[in-house]
């Protein structure tokens, strides 16, 4: 029999707000260990949380970047679970009213600029628990609170994706969108962003969806891939030999290349959700979320297929500029000079000159490369006035230099 695989991703992406959701402590990776916390983040009895305005703030825009409906008037809740990194024994996140919902993304998924339009269930703002260490020169682990309290938006998808190259590329979206928006570092690394893969199989042609397995926590998108694959794989194997699927949450080991069983099913009333007390009801004026939508700039794949489009450059061109603002701004001010052609500004961009700034390990303001140097360079090669390997010796010292490509 073939089956379809059908995945729905929840994304947990920090925020890089200057202080935690709930406090004023300081927001930064990397800090001694247990230096950046309170006694409200530590979840010390008779201490009260304040809700960060910021952290709505970036929420709402990257609600209205994944076209979400907003909900102005929401509320916090508890969600409650033990766990040692969790001092409090509750995490404040929402619940049955989230600040973003009904939403979607048009993930880019081949290099013909296709798209596959992806629903999003929802965002919801929430706190982040603290991480532990586990050492073989010690029984036991131990606990690092810095990142109690840390902010978080989570993005829940629908179950729209049907491969792991979707979900790749829509993992790329995700990630993409919040690095133009400019409310988190994303540094995968550093756990910064991360997500929950739910995957279920049915047979080719079904209308219901079969059980779906939840991994836990995969912390790259290329695990992601892998992590896919394996579980598909995994519950194609259980029903071909009669068996059932049980909804559980598996942890995935990336070294290993399979995952683990956590625990038993989980659903939302084992986590017995119930409003915030200690928080009073969110309220975002309009004319605030008026000024949160204004400031939505253009996003990476609608740079990318506008850039395709206007300039007739290839998927790959295009895609390293959406990548990188700063380098699509100034191809595109090279561009509108009308000296020379698109295809040959991208090839010099993303070529020789990238080259140079990444050996000198600069970027592309710390040179004196204009755009008009640029656009004027480039008339010279495509007329024939220089060869391409002159034009190299001149990049390099209009690079450098205040000087013009004609004088040198």
């Amino acid at each position: 029999m073939k089956y379809e695989i059908v995945v729905g991703l929840e994304v947990h992406a920090e925020l890089n707000t200057k202080t935690k959701i709930y406090c004023g402590c300081k927001n930064s990776f990397g800090s001694m260990v247990n230096s950046n916390c309170c006694p409200i983040c530590t979840g010390m009895p008779g201490t009260l949380p304040t809700l960060n305005k910021s952290v709505v703030d970036y929420a709402v825009r990257m609600g209205y970047a994944l076209h979400c409906s907003i909900n102005n008037i929401c509320k916090m809740d508890r969600k409650n679970y033990f766990y040692p990194d969790l001092p409090k024994a509750y995490q404040i996140s929402q619940f049955d009213i989230p600040l973003c919902e009904n939403g979607y993304i048009d993930a880019i998924v081949d290099e013909e600029g296709h798209t596959k339009r992806i629903g999003v269930t929802r965002i919801h703002i929430e706190e982040d628990a603290g991480k532990l260490i586990h050492s073989d020169d010690f029984a036991g682990s131990l606990v690092d609170f810095n990142r109690c309290g840390v902010p978080l938006i989570e993005i829940v998808s629908e179950p729209d994706m049907r491969s792991s190259a979707e979900a790749k590329a829509y993992l790329d979206t995700i990630k993409a969108t919040l690095q133009y928006l400019g409310i988190s570092d994303c540094k995968m690394q550093e756990g910064s962003i991360r997500c929950d893969v739910n995957v279920s199989v049915r047979p080719e042609g079904a209308t219901e969806f079969g059980t779906r397995v939840e991994m836990k926590n995969v912390n790259s998108f290329s695990a992601t891939v892998r992590a896919i694959e394996y579980e598909a794989a995994r519950q194609i194997e259980i029903l071909e030999n009669g068996g059932e699927i049980h909804q559980e949450p598996r942890r995935w080991d990336d070294i290993a290349g399979k995952n683990i069983l956590l625990r038993s099913k989980e659903d939302a009333q084992d986590y017995r959700y119930f409003p915030e007390p200690d928080l009073k009801t969110i309220y975002v004026e309009e004319s605030r979320l008026e000024e949160l939508k204004a400031s939505i700039p253009e996003l990476p794949n609608d740079k990318l297929l506008r850039l395709m489009k206007q300039y007739k450059l290839p998927y790959f061109d295009a895609n390293l500029m959406a990548e990188n603002p700063d380098k699509a701004d100034y191809f595109e001010a090279v561009a509108a000079l009308g000296k020379c052609q698109p295809k040959n500004i991208s090839n010099w961009l993303l070529g020789d000159i990238t080259r140079i700034i990444n050996e000198k390990n600069l970027i592309l303001a710390d040179t004196k490369l204009s755009a008009e140097k640029l656009a004027d360079m480039l008339a010279m090669i495509e007329t024939g006035e220089i060869s391409t390997t002159a034009g190299k010796t001149v990049l390099e010292e209009i690079m450098e230099r205040d000087v013009d490509p004609a004088q040198v």
